[in-house]
């Protein structure tokens, strides 16, 4: 039996997770952390019965325990609450891995711990390889953990190469591919009416709110580009970023004698979920499959750094390295939010990233507390700069 853990377990990576699950007998949920959603917890901890659940809000935490203690599972289920709860759910005993699927850069912490604790990650968090990708890479290697991605583009390179890999053959490049979001082929001057209803409606995938504006911007891919930095050791000029506006092609790698290896599939989140869960091996996935007889074309554009200017920024930071890639991330998170409530402009998302990398003094190996507090200090100044308090 696979025991495992999921933060983030109401989100769009974390109800998928637990689709897999229902379909493999030998898997069982040995913990669920969500932010604040205990309608869908209640429901998960019912029919998993997890030994812990993590409510990150304390007053929806207390709400949650007393449903559970109403419906008489308290003697199967503990509630716990904030960050040291998120954490007690990563290092709980006997899992075998954690699915890091909680937005932003609160999944740090509790990733480190579980890392700690000798518990393989399917990474679904950008931001924590991203701003502490530095710290993470290393302790992995100490303890002797797997890193196995979620995203469908990471997946699809650790498939492309893990063969190879054992064979001690490097890709010398590594190629994202991207949608191109909804404003593929736009120019700025017909982004600056954009609205939010109008950046959610992606044309491939089904995904949560921020990481659709991410698509929009293209910041999503500069933060898989940075991810990919990490998870695979290239160096920024070794990964290149193609639009493949039908989603098929997932991402590919390119070795020394020019062969490319590319992955493909539907898009379809489980597969790289299920990937990750079942690794070293694949198992059957029920859904649909590509039918090469009735796929008109695969197509490839070069991405528009000048109008999608979030990517540009990406590996502006990635170059810089050290805290200016938290600073990167913090600004985009903030201008999203403040995008969502429609507090700023579609185009303020990348004016807003720049102006905070600008002003932000790097820190060229930022311990875990100083990205925390780099983070409050990035959040501080655009509040300041735009005296709007989100």
């Amino acid at each position: 039996m696979k025991e495992i853990v999921i933060l983030g377990s109401t989100g769009s990576i974390g109800t998928q997770t637990l689709e897999v699950v229902r379909n493999n007998s030998d898997m069982h949920i040995k913990a669920l952390a969500a932010a604040n959603n205990i309608d869908l917890l209640f429901e998960q901890a019912s029919e998993f019965m997890p030994e812990l659940v993590c409510v990150y809000n304390k007053d929806k935490a207390q709400k949650l325990e007393e449903r559970i203690k109403d419906a008489g599972m308290q003697k199967h289920i503990s509630v716990v609450t904030g960050m040291d709860g998120l954490t007690d759910c990563a290092v709980i005993n006997g899992a075998d891995i954690v699915v890091a699927a909680v937005s932003g850069m609160i999944g740090i912490k509790p990733v480190i711990e579980a890392i700690k604790t000798g518990k393989d990650i399917a990474f679904a968090n950008k931001e924590t390889l991203v701003t502490a990708g530095h710290i993470i890479m290393p302790l992995a290697d100490k303890y002797g953990v797997k890193l196995l991605p979620v995203d469908s583009e990471h997946s699809a390179i650790f498939q492309c190469i893990d063969g190879e890999r054992q064979r001690h053959n490097r890709p010398r490049k590594i190629i994202l591919t991207a949608s191109g979001g909804p404003f593929r082929g736009m120019k700025k001057e017909e982004l600056k009416s954009i609205k939010p209803e109008d950046a959610l409606k992606h044309p491939n995938w089904s995904m949560g709110k921020k990481i659709t504006i991410d698509s929009s911007t293209m910041v999503n891919k500069g933060l898989e580009v940075i991810e990919a930095m990490w998870l695979f050791g290239a160096g920024l000029d070794n990964i290149e970023v193609v639009i493949q506006p039908q989603s098929i092609i997932h991402s590919m790698a390119e070795f020394e004698d020019g062969a490319v290896i590319a992955q493909l599939g539907v898009p379809d989140m489980k597969l790289p979920i299920q990937y990750a869960l079942c690794y070293p091996d694949r198992r059957a996935l029920s859904g649909e499959r590509l039918d090469f007889y009735k796929m008109s074309q695969i197509t490839f554009e070069k991405p528009d750094m000048d109008t999608f200017e979030g990517l540009r920024l990406a590996y502006e930071a990635g170059r810089a390295g050290g805290s200016m890639l938290t600073v990167f991330n913090a600004a985009n998170e903030k201008a999203v939010a403040m995008f969502l409530e429609n507090k700023a402009g579609f185009l303020d998302i990348p004016k807003i990233i720049k102006e905070c990398m600008q002003e932000h003094k790097n820190i060229s190996d930022p311990s875990l507390n100083d990205i925390l507090d780099v983070e409050k200090d990035v959040y501080k100044f655009i509040e300041k700069r735009y005296n709007r308090i989100l």
